[in-house]
């Protein structure tokens, strides 16, 4: 794993150290600090900080490398792993567009490796799994972007959704999200008992959506995204606001779009391993706050679950969708894993099967 000291790099590696089919593990770190006073809930594990020349030298005997890195790093070293015979998923967000054009109108630099782009697959395991099975090179979604993009396939692929106007999304991180660089206004002390607003001038990952939701919808989609830390480590919930279709053929209500929900996803183990539609009715009267109807980021901890809950608001016209995941686990980590398991023919859920805290 070329990157492991950051929150979903150390995530990762608690993955891999109880998955079954997983041997050796090389880990890189361009700190002096040791992996078990960088990770201390790994101590015991036994792993080391090894240099990135370490794991270069030793490609050709790799079957998988994992990238945890900043923007820009993946593009210039996956080459490297690949040439070897290795495959390579990216964590990070070098490989997420298709082409360089649109990489650097979202992070205002060139692509260094092009050539690579066309090759890539997007890793949004339910949506893209056939073609992971074969992919050489994997670049996993970003955590808002899968949140997001979950939530919304069903109503996507059954035309629910008016695509003339925007999509609105407002999603709240947990200060993991923020990195693992400390800052003042990410510290517990600022966060603690507040809602750290940012990037509200157009969030990466929004073009990312907006990217892979045109292609699913067939045509232009637009959004309009906010987001927010909120005081809690881990976790991403999406509150996703859309117009419905004039000429959807079926009236909506909660009811009938969870219907549609379980009828794409499952129920259970059943379909969609790790995405479970919320499917309790109602029960009181009209403006109850019942809580029990959508998600709650806090059941996700630790887990590589999606939660999705639905609603319908007659008066405006509009659907709700709630979409919640552990940003560490299905929105990097897990959802890494469940590529890999993909990539392998393991078990999709191999290693991943524990529940929230």
């Amino acid at each position: 794993m070329i990157g492991a000291s950051g929150y979903a790099g150390g995530e990762l590696c608690r993955l891999l150290l109880q998955h079954e089919h997983v041997g050796t593990i090389m880990v890189t770190s361009r700190s002096a600090i040791p992996f078990e006073q960088t990770h201390p809930n790994l101590a015991g594990c036994g792993l080391e900080f090894v240099t990135f020349e370490a794991a270069a030298a030793a490609a050709k005997s790799l079957d998988v490398v994992f990238f945890s890195t900043p923007s820009g790093q993946a593009m210039n070293q996956a080459g490297i792993f690949l040439d070897a015979g290795c495959r390579v998923i990216d964590l990070g967000p070098d490989f997420r567009f298709p082409n360089a054009e649109a990489y650097k109108a979202v992070y205002g630099c060139d692509h260094a490796a092009p050539e690579l782009l066309g090759q890539t697959v997007y890793g949004a395991t339910e949506i893209y799994r056939d073609r992971i099975r074969d992919a050489q090179l994997i670049a996993n979604p970003g955590c808002y972007a899968l949140t997001c993009l979950l939530g919304l396939l069903p109503a996507v692929r059954a035309g629910v959704l008016d695509f003339s106007g925007d999509i609105h999304v407002s999603a709240t991180n947990g200060t993991t999200g923020s990195s693992s660089t400390p800052s003042r206004e990410t510290s517990h002390v600022s966060v603690a008992n507040g809602m750290l607003p940012y990037s509200l001038n157009g969030h990466r990952h929004g073009p990312e959506m907006e990217y892979y939701l045109s292609t699913l919808a067939g045509h232009s989609v637009s959004l309009v995204m906010n987001t927010f830390h909120g005081p809690f480590p881990r976790g991403i919930q999406a509150v996703i606001t859309a117009k419905p279709c004039r000429d959807y053929p079926a009236p909506l209500s909660r009811g009938a779009l969870t219907e549609l929900y379980l009828k794409a996803y499952g129920s259970g183990t059943g379909g969609e391993y790790f995405i479970v539609v919320n499917p309790f009715e109602r029960q009181g009267k009209k403006n109850d706050k019942e809580y029990h109807l959508y998600p709650n980021v806090a059941r996700l901890a630790g887990s590589n679950f999606c939660h999705i809950g639905l609603d319908f608001d007659p008066e405006r016209s509009r659907v709700k969708i709630v979409s919640a995941i552990d940003n560490l686990g299905k929105g990097a980590a897990g959802s890494a894993v469940q590529n890999m398991n993909v990539m392998f023919e393991f078990c999709e859920q191999t290693g991943l099967r524990a529940f929230g805290l």
